[in-house]
């Protein structure tokens, strides 16, 4: 493969955020330059230096950076007077989101569900729905699983696994109990059987969970996957045993798998479904929860937040799904994509072999487990030296995760994977 050359100019100027920022920040020291620009797949740092995006706001921009479209759309809004902001207010901009939501989105895919706004994070997404599944059982346990990523706040960290992440709570996190993820366990074990015995057995220490929660392609987890046939049967357990079903689809959705929900596949119907990340189209803060119909048992402003009417999200939020969701052009193109994206890392690992390297994930969602972190952090820095923008996940970081905009451009998305390639060869020692 050819070498992409580096940018010609950087910017490094970072003292006024080492001097005033928090160290909590963790990107920008992953990324020091300062940027100011961005187009499609290309971000800009002050000095004109590209770099390509395979970052993408941690999947929160699907459709790219300011879109032309969406930007245009929401700039004729402001233009207009627009309201910004409006609590739980009806507003224009909320009628369309919802209106679009509905006949684009749930109708064609049967699923009649209610949507609630919630704080404008996946977290807070993901807290409204582990509030509403207690309430409507009556019961305090959640199961999640290994590896799962749902969040920071107190809440949602409880279903989340890595213990980096936990231990910066600094007290016990309880109410969710964790169970082995599809294929955790290598093939040694089937996890489901082992999760329907601990909570069909009163001797097993499990309290009957009021929920389960979790992702069908384990974005921070490192990119696992769960089958199909995993998800179908969970759903039974789910309903065999009276427990709400929560998929987190927070990353996984808005197309990233190449179905607008990451679920779809396996012709299920969670019970509540967390949306946030590219859910807005434009990168702009919204989450919402959805609840089938019946599930609907909040009481007015039982759970609330000051920013749950974000109406500019609203607008690029309904723009997006019209524009990319009213017929199947889009979803087909991001298969496409996901194949390409397959064959190529499948091509460098088998252009480097003896490493342990295997592709991981799904769709658009896909990555290069490196082993350990060491390696896949190694292979990102050289990635950013040669002009790309690559992050890791895992439990120790192995994982090298494409997490590209789903409007790129072929050109780009080889381009992109050649710097992996060649960053990866550097790391390793292999010839390029």
């Amino acid at each position: 493969m050819n070498k992409v050359p580096t940018p010609k100019r950087q910017s490094t100027n970072t003292d006024t955020f080492d001097q005033h920022e928090s160290s909590v920040a963790s990107y920008g020291k992953s990324f020091p330059r300062v940027f100011n620009k961005a187009s499609g797949s290309y971000i800009y740092d002050v000095d004109g230096g590209a770099y390509l995006d395979f970052l993408a706001g941690a999947g929160s921009l699907n459709y790219g950076h300011n879109h032309p479209f969406l930007a245009n759309t929401l700039a004729s809004y402001i233009t207009d007077g627009g309201i910004v902001h409006s609590l739980d207010l009806h507003t224009k901009a909320k009628q369309k989101f919802l209106n679009a939501l509905h006949e684009i989105i749930l109708e064609p895919r049967g699923l009649d569900y209610v949507a609630q706004f919630t704080g404008p994070t996946g977290t807070n997404a993901v807290e409204a729905a582990l509030k509403l599944a207690r309430r409507l059982k009556g019961r305090t346990t959640v199961v999640s699983f290994t590896n799962g990523f749902h969040g920071v706040s107190l809440g949602a960290l409880a279903a989340t696994g890595n213990y980096y992440h936990r231990s910066a709570a600094q007290m016990p996190l309880t109410g969710v109990i964790p169970m082995p993820y599809d294929g955790f366990m290598r093939d040694d074990m089937d996890t489901l059987a082992f999760f329907e015995q601990m909570v069909t057995d009163h001797s097993s220490g499990l309290d009957h969970p009021a929920a389960v929660i979790l992702e069908t392609v384990q974005g921070e987890g490192g990119l696992n996957t769960a089958s199909m046939q995993w998800l179908r049967r969970l759903r039974e357990i789910c309903d065999r045993h009276d427990m709400v079903m929560i998929v987190d689809d927070i990353q996984a959705g808005c197309g990233r798998t190449g179905t607008y929900f990451s679920f779809e596949p396996a012709d299920i119907k969670p019970d509540i479904i967390t949306l946030s990340k590219s859910l807005s189209g434009f990168g702009l803060p919204m989450a919402i929860a959805l609840i089938r119909r019946e599930l609907d048992e909040w009481q007015p402003g039982e759970h609330n937040g000051t920013f749950r009417g974000h109406n500019y999200a609203f607008v690029t939020a309904a723009a997006a799904i019209e524009h990319f969701w009213s017929d199947d052009t889009f979803s087909k193109e991001v298969v496409r994509k996901a194949g390409l994206l397959n064959e190529k890392l499948t091509e460098i690992v088998a252009a480097i072999p003896g490493h342990g390297l295997r592709v991981k994930g799904r769709g658009m969602m896909q990555g290069l487990d490196c082993v350990d972190g060491k390696t896949a952090s190694a292979v990102s820095q050289a990635a950013y030296r040669r002009g790309l923008i690559i992050e890791t996940s895992g439990p120790d970081g192995e994982v090298v995760k494409c997490l590209c905009p789903l409007t790129i451009a072929d050109e780009d998305l080889e381009k992109g994977l050649r710097i992996v390639h060649d960053s990866a060869a550097e790391v390793l020692g292999a010839k390029s």
